[in-house]
C-alpha cells in the first residue's frame, strides 16, 4: 500500500512539472506557428525571452539563451528540490526517462535507449572517443577544423594508450563535398580504423555527414560526429545521417539550460564501444552513462526546452534562421572593407553562423568594444583569419541586425 502512495506522489509531481510548462506557454503571450520567416508570430515568440532591453545577442554559437519557459523550469524543480528532496528527485528522474529522453529520440529519428545525457558536447566527444573500443597503432582520422573538444580526447587516447591520431587538412571555407570525402580517402591507410569531424564546424561549415558515414562504413570505419553547431539549427535524423555515434550540446541551439549535452550510440554499433564506467556492461545493457547523481533540475529542463522548440517546429526555426542569416550577409556585403568568409553555397553553409573580416580591424578588441554598448558578437581568429563571428537565431529581429551592421567598426 505504501509503495503504490509513493509511485502516486511521484506520478503527480511528474505531471506538475509538465503542468508547469504548459502554463508557461498559456500566458498573454502566447503565439501561433510561424507560417514563414517574416510572419508576426515570431514577435510573439521573441517575448517568451527574457533579455533586459537594449541588449543584442548574438553569440547563440558558443552559448544558447533559454526562453522563459525553460529558466521557469528549472527554478521550478530546484524549489521541488529544496521542499521535498527525494521525492522531486524521483520525479525529475522520472521525466528524464519518461519524456526528455523520448523528446530527443523523437526530434533526432532515433531510439530513447541510445542517448546519454552529458553536460556538453566535449563530455560526449570524450566519452566516445575513450570508449571507442581501439588497441596501440591503430589509426583514427579527424580534421584540422576540430573544436578543441572533438581533438583533445584524441590526443589523450595518443597519449595513453598509443593510438596514432591523423589530421586531414580541410580548408576553411571547405571547397566542397567531393573535395572534402576526397580528402579523407586520399588519408586511409590500413590502420586507420575510425574517422571523427564536425558536421558543422565553428565557422558554420556543413560538412557531408551521410557521405562520409557512407563511406567509413562501406570500409569498415566507425564514424564519430560532432554535432553541438548543427542540434537545434536545423532538422537532423540520426538513423539517415547513418553516422555510428553523434556527440553535441543542447544548450546552444537547443537553448537547454546551460549544462546540458548527449551523446548517442547507434544500437547496432554498440559492439564498437565499451563503458568506462562499467567493467560488466554487455550489449544489451552497455551502461555508457557517468555513475553518480546528476543536475535533475537542469536536465529535466530539456524537457521544456524541447517542447518550446516543437511548438515552433524545426522546419520553421531553419527557415528562420536562414532569413536571419541571409539579411545579415546582405548589409555585411555592402562594405568594401569587408569579406565574408560563410561558403556562398547555402548546403554547405549552416543558416546560423555567419564569419567575416573587417580590415584593419583587431576582432578581439572589436568584441570587448561592442559588449560595452550591449552587443553580443564573438571573434573568428583561426585558420589565419582575423574574423568575427555573429551567430543569430530566430529570436533576433531585422532591427537588432541593423543595429549591429551600423555598429561594427565604428
Amino acid at each position: 500500500m505504501m509503495e503504490h502512495t509513493f509511485h502516486t506522489r511521484r506520478s503527480f509531481l511528474t505531471a506538475g512539472l509538465a503542468l508547469g510548462a504548459l502554463h508557461a506557454f498559456a500566458g498573454e503571450t502566447a503565439f501561433g506557428i510561424p507560417s514563414h520567416a517574416e510572419d508576426p508570430a515570431w514577435d510573439a515568440i521573441r517575448r517568451r525571452f527574457s533579455l533586459k532591453p537594449g541588449i543584442v545577442y548574438m553569440n547563440n554559437a558558443s552559448l544558447g539563451l533559454p526562453p522563459t519557459p525553460v529558466a521557469d523550469g528549472v527554478r521550478s524543480a530546484y524549489q521541488w528540490m529544496s521542499t521535498h528532496p527525494l521525492e522531486a528527485k524521483h520525479a525529475l528522474t522520472d521525466r528524464v526517462a519518461q519524456e526528455v529522453l523520448p523528446g530527443l529520440a523523437h526530434l533526432l529519428g532515433a531510439q530513447a535507449d541510445e542517448f546519454i545525457l552529458l553536460r556538453n558536447a566535449s563530455e560526449g566527444l570524450h566519452l566516445l572517443a575513450t570508449s571507442l573500443r581501439l588497441e596501440a597503432g591503430d589509426e583514427v582520422l579527424i580534421t584540422t577544423q576540430e573544436h578543441p573538444g572533438g581533438r583533445k580526447p584524441w590526443r589523450y587516447r595518443a597519449a595513453r594508450h598509443g593510438v596514432v591520431v591523423r589530421e586531414v587538412f580541410i580548408p576553411s571555407p571547405h571547397i566542397s563535398e567531393q573535395d572534402t570525402l576526397a580528402r579523407f580517402v586520399g588519408a586511409i591507410t590500413t590502420r586507420t580504423k575510425a574517422i571523427a569531424f564536425c558536421h558543422v564546424t565553428r565557422g558554420g561549415h556543413i560538412y557531408p555527414v551521410k557521405a562520409l558515414a557512407t563511406w567509413a562504413r562501406e570500409r569498415g570505419l566507425v564514424s564519430i560526429v560532432d554535432g553541438a553547431q548543427a542540434l537545434g539549427m536545423f532538422p537532423i535524423d540520426l538513423q539517415e545521417l547513418g553516422c555510428d555515434a553523434y556527440a553535441a550540446s543542447v544548450h546552444k541551439w537547443l537553448l537547454a539550460p546551460v549544462g546540458n549535452g548527449m551523446a548517442w550510440i547507434r544500437q547496432s554499433s554498440r559492439n564498437h564501444f565499451q563503458s568506462i564506467y562499467d567493467e560488466a556492461s554487455t550489449l544489451a545493457t552497455p551502461n555508457y552513462a557517468p555513475i553518480g547523481t546528476s543536475d535533475l533540475p537542469v536536465k529535466a529542463a530539456v524537457g521544456d526546452a524541447l517542447n518550446f522548440l516543437q511548438r515552433i517546429t524545426l522546419p520553421a526555426i531553419s527557415t528562420r534562421n536562414r532569413y536571419l542569416s541571409d539579411t545579415l550577409k546582405g548589409l555585411l556585403a555592402r562594405r568594401s572593407d569587408l569579406r565574408i568568409l560563410s561558403h556562398p553555397d547555402v548546403s554547405c553553409s549552416a543558416p546560423g553562423s555567419t564569419i567575416f573580416e573587417i580590415d584593419g580591424l583587431d576582432p578581439v578588441r572589436e568584441v570587448a568594444r561592442l559588449e560595452q554598448s550591449g552587443i553580443y558578437i564573438d571573434e573568428h581568429v583561426r585558420d589565419g583569419h582575423q574574423a568575427l563571428r555573429i551567430s543569430t537565431h530566430y529570436y533576433n529581429t531585422e532591427a537588432e541586425i541593423e543595429r549591429v551592421c551600423k555598429a561594427l567598426g565604428r
